[in-house]
């Protein structure tokens, strides 16, 4: 095959919902999962809540032979459940896990024991590097009163920061996974604008699957429709995004979707549908220069950089809403410890009143006595912890808060710059010297 000539790359995601003894039919589902991955060979496997590593191994043995390379990304307490299976050589993996990720209280939503983040491996494709990320954020569990709106907004900040920042010298950037998000709720649009990613199901040229494209449907026995509301037939928010470079270009030939049932199966794979993109990609002749891709994007990038800062002008607002929300729960814990405190306080003084009057008794049953004492312990010992975390989500939502300040003033700049160009440069001919833009990183 020479340099020149196109690549085609099938990727498959799945969120496996592989919680151990308590997902239904776990065992078999993997078994189900690993028998369709065998026949299918797709190239490129994106796996999420492959929660138990036993689980992972089940499936490194099983697609040994067509899938050689793999990894699993460990974090958290239960770790990341993020899997990633290749026909092609993994030459590097890198983990970020994200700063933000609900609350430890919430035990029985479990994300913050999930550790979630996004897991990177760099793979050749023929002649190309492909930065291939594999990902699961907050999941929302109301979309009337998401408390977790602002975590999730802090994730797909990270998230586009860290394939910006990771993604400069690859001809090939391939994302996929359960992002949580509708394709229009604020995270999704300030991803996509910000990196340049592309939705393999808005730019496929064939699609078979579920209406819309949905990846959470009724129809599937696992799902119930209670957490569906408002939306009746379903939602989307499982994706495969893609983006070239200045030495490749990328296309979605086709996509398609698992839709609920398995042919010969009483159960699907798992509560989320299954996603295939099949793409293709043209590395590009030398004749043509980085300038004369410039000279194509001229006229659109005015507007998407003005459409960015309204983005990231909104996303900063939702951090800030965050934020007021984490000061307010710091200062209740705040409260409540020092209440504790006192209480405390005062349990020692009653205990120390037998000593300091002589031959006086004890004025509280010590039964009582004892329990109200633990009870001012663990509130003591609670909101300390509470007021800790707290304070480390403060920490992080000011930063991201911070920088997206910094992003805005710079994306600014380069729209006044832009609108000065052209005022100077009637014909639209870009100057020399122009830089790319702010959302995409230098070649």
């Amino acid at each position: 095959m020479s340099n020149m000539d196109s690549v085609r790359v099938r990727v498959f995601s799945l969120n496996c919902w592989g919680i151990r003894y308590l997902s239904k039919y776990c065992p078999q589902r993997y078994a189900m999962i690993g028998e369709m991955l065998y026949k299918e060979q797709h190239d490129i496997v994106l796996l999420q809540e492959v929660w138990s590593e036993k689980d992972y191994l089940f499936l490194k043995k099983k697609l040994a032979s067509c899938h050689p390379h793999s990894h699993y990304f460990r974090s958290g307490v239960i770790g990341s459940g993020l899997a990633i299976f290749s026909k092609h050589r993994i030459r590097d993996t890198f983990l970020y896990r994200y700063s933000l990720n609900g609350y430890p209280y919430m035990a029985h939503h479990g994300d913050w024991f999930g550790g979630k983040a996004v897991g990177m491996a760099i793979l050749n494709l023929g002649s190309l590097t492909a930065n291939v990320y594999v990902t699961h954020l907050h999941a929302e569990y109301s979309r009337e009163k998401d408390s977790y709106l602002p975590h999730r907004v802090v994730q797909a900040w990270e998230l586009q920061q860290f394939i910006r920042h990771t993604s400069a010298g690859a001809d090939v950037v391939i994302v996929g996974g359960d992002l949580n998000m509708h394709p229009q709720d604020l995270g999704n649009r300030l991803l996509r604008a910000y990196t340049g990613l592309q939705d393999s199901y808005l730019e496929t040229a064939k699609f078979d699957g579920c209406e819309n494209g949905m990846t959470l449907i009724a129809d599937n026995p696992f799902i119930s429709k209670k957490e569906l509301v408002p939306f009746e037939k379903g939602i989307r928010i499982d994706y495969i995004l893609f983006k070239g470079s200045s030495k490749a270009d990328v296309h979605c030939d086709s996509m398609s979707t698992t839709k609920g049932s398995v042919p010969n199966h009483p159960f699907p794979y798992s509560d989320h549908e299954a996603l295939t993109a099949e793409l293709r990609l043209e590395p590009h002749t030398p004749a043509e220069t980085g300038s004369d891709r410039k000279l194509k994007n001229k006229d659109s990038t005015t507007g998407k950089l003005a459409e960015l800062v309204d983005i990231v002008t909104e996303a900063r607002t939702e951090v800030k809403v965050g934020l007021h929300c984490a000061e307010r729960m710091r200062y209740t814990a705040a409260r409540t410890g020092v209440m504790g405190l006192a209480l405390l306080f005062l349990e020692l003084v009653i205990a120390a009143v037998p000593y300091l009057a002589l031959g006086a008794e004890q004025p509280f049953p010590r039964t009582s006595f004892y329990l109200l004492a633990v009870l001012c312990f663990a509130i003591l010992l609670t909101t300390s912890m509470l007021y800790i975390f707290y304070t480390m989500e403060l920490k992080s939502l000011q930063g991201a808060e911070d920088q997206m300040r910094l992003g805005i003033g710079s994306l600014q700049e380069k729209l006044k710059g832009f609108c000065l160009a052209q005022l100077h440069n009637p014909s639209g001919r870009p100057p020399e010297v122009q830089e790319p833009g702010a959302f995409e990183p230098e070649e």
